[in-house]
């Protein structure tokens, strides 16, 4: 095995200084200036001694790749984030194979969809029913929207299931599934100038270090659906919902209805809502802020048969 010299390492140590010192520069003075402060830096470290031709390439290189992780996305680019982080939930979770009760579920969806804040996307919303006792849903980019037999089973009719669906359309048209993966591209970024930055002229350690970085990319997709949303992003799902309900008619006391029987089913350490969400009492709390004191509401006859004939056996 190559030694390492205490020189190598502190060569080191100044290049990935002067990487965290080009970039924190770029980032405060935004993304248009990006290159001018990376171009500038560069030429300094060069000039210096601190770098050579080739890292100061690829800390340039780690710029331009940051810079383009601020750039807004089109529609089509959301739309097609969308599937391929849908792609790994339905790789995860098998679908529902029962045609009716999607049919019904995409119906109820849509027509919530077409009161929210957003009712059109580039590929247009999608509902699908996941095959799995776990109470959890999903709501992936561009309007893919998942919810799998265990939440359903805590919705007791139509106006509790339509506030699932409106709580998931709420993290659509706010695009909370956009926002984290632009953050997951900018940590994407950030790794790319670690890699660009240390590879050439680092110790083993610091190699084998870069190596598990790289690694962690690949893991990006698995940690948004295992980490959730944050607590604000799901009170301003929970708050679009409110009024997504109100809107198409349906009693938004149908979400606390939901939460109250999630709070008693879920298990304490579980992999579904108990790990990703808000718990439902800190939830229910916030709902009332909004709509007052709980009262139970006089529902359609038409809507429960409905649910019973579509969900019942769900």
């Amino acid at each position: 095995m190559k030694p390492v010299h205490t020189s190598d390492c502190s060569n080191s140590i100044i290049s990935i200084g002067l990487v965290l010192f080009i970039m924190t520069a770029a980032l405060l003075t935004g993304c248009e200036s990006m290159d001018t402060v990376a171009q500038i830096g560069t030429a300094v470290g060069v000039a210096t001694g601190t770098i050579g031709p080739s890292q100061a390439e690829s800390i340039q290189k780690s710029a331009k790749a940051v810079a383009r992780s601020f750039q807004d996305f089109t529609p089509e680019q959301e739309y097609y984030i969308g599937r391929t982080v849908g792609a790994v939930i339905v790789n995860k979770y098998k679908p529902y194979h029962n045609p009716a009760a999607n049919r019904y579920i995409n119906l109820l969806g849509q027509s919530l969809a077409r009161a929210s804040d957003l009712p059109e996307t580039f590929g247009g919303y999608h509902f699908l029913i996941l095959d799995s006792d776990e109470i959890n849903a999903f709501a992936a980019s561009g309007g893919f929207i998942f919810i799998t037999r265990g939440l359903l089973r805590c919705c007791r009719d139509e106006d509790a299931a339509a506030a699932v669906l409106a709580h998931e359309i709420g993290h659509i048209q706010s695009r909370h599934g956009l926002q984290a993966i632009k953050k997951s591209r900018i940590t994407s970024a950030l790794t790319t100038l670690a890699v660009e930055g240390t590879k050439t002229f680092s110790g083993q350690d610091l190699a084998e270090l870069v190596s598990t970085f790289e690694g962690s990319i690949a893991d990006i997709t698995t940690t948004l659906i295992n980490n959730g949303y944050s607590r604000e992003f799901e009170q301003q799902a929970d708050r679009a919902a409110v009024t997504i309900l109100q809107r198409v008619g349906y009693d938004p006391n149908g979400l606390v209805e939901m939460l109250n029987i999630m709070r008693e089913r879920l298990r304490p350490g579980g992999l579904d809502f108990a790990k990703t969400h808000p718990s439902p009492v800190r939830r229910m709390t916030e709902i009332g802020k909004i709509i007052g004191p709980y009262r139970a509401m006089a529902k359609p006859d038409v809507r429960q048969q409905r649910f019973s004939e579509y969900l019942g056996g769900i």
